[in-house]
């Protein structure tokens, strides 16, 4: 939706689920030579100040980032990933949030390519301007990211990962991602498909995770972080998930052990929770 700027919410509980989860599987990319294509569907702007007005509305970084930025009992994973949002504040302050484009592009190789899709003119406009020097290794378009998504399948070095994360303001965006994926698994099987969604109390939210495993994925995860209970007035976001098709072999494991610490440290109520999934096919 043209008007949801992804500043209010940086930095969110939720953000910070994506962004472990996104950092896990790039670096198992990275664990082989061969280079890979990364496509963001929803990239946003890029890097959020945490200090703007948009930011200060919501204050959704301080139950988020801001819990964790001045702990240093993270477990190893989690580690990692702090260790990238205080490069992106070298003053020692936590004033700025990395979003999506900004890790994927300070974790990616010299070697790999890679596609940011915006269609909110303001952050596009924000977006190209980080990479307006970025040569051939990234490409930034005011597009649809699902076209792009279709137009990128299958890359020429045959590996693959993707981050499909949209609002979801408007219920066809649920339609959208489970058609996504079902396609993408058509165009090239072995890809590494990350879709991130919102835990609302809404028909088409809760649905979503039940039509992603049956999209025909012979392996998939499911990984979901609640911070507090359902709301009882039928809105706002208690939590959120991150469904990976062909995630890393040690995913689970990682997340098993990364997840408690989170849902412990992010709480807001008694009821926060977490919970990881897994299927294989073994003879698809």
């Amino acid at each position: 939706m043209l008007s949801y700027r992804h500043a209010f919410h940086a930095g969110s509980h939720a953000d910070v689920l994506k962004h472990l989860v996104l950092m896990l599987c790039l670096q198992h990319m990275n664990s082989k030579d061969k280079p890979y294509t990364v496509v963001d569907t929803h990239a946003g702007a890029g890097l959020y100040l945490l200090d703007t007005e948009q930011a200060r509305r919501t204050g959704e970084s301080i139950n988020g980032i801001g819990k964790l930025w001045q702990r240093n009992d993270w477990p190893a994973p989690l580690a990692g990933l702090m260790a990238l949002i205080k490069q992106a504040n070298q003053t020692g302050q936590l004033l700025r949030y990395p979003g999506s484009p900004w890790l994927i592009d300070h974790l990616a190789r010299p070697i790999d390519r890679l596609r940011f899709c915006e269609l909110h003119s303001t952050d596009f406009a924000l977006l190209r301007r980080q990479y307006k020097d970025a040569g051939r290794r990234v490409a930034v378009y005011q597009d649809d990211g699902f076209e792009v998504l279709k137009a990128s399948l299958p890359p020429p070095s045959r590996r693959a990962l993707v981050l499909i994360d949209p609002s979801y303001e408007i219920k066809s965006d649920y339609v959208k991602v489970v058609a996504a994926i079902k396609d993408s698994l058509k165009r090239f099987a072995t890809g590494t498909l990350l879709v991130w969604h919102p835990l609302i109390p809404q028909l088409e939210a809760n649905q979503l995770p039940e039509k992603l495993k049956k999209a025909g994925a012979a392996h998939w995860l499911h990984a979901t972080l609640s911070v507090n209970a359902p709301s009882t007035q039928g809105r706002g976001m208690h939590g959120s998930g991150m469904f990976v098709v062909n995630p890393p072999w040690t995913l689970a494991a990682t997340l098993n052990d990364t997840l408690p610490y989170l849902a412990d440290i992010l709480a807001l109520d008694h009821q926060a929770k977490w919970q990881v999934d897994e299927f294989e096919e073994k003879n698809k």
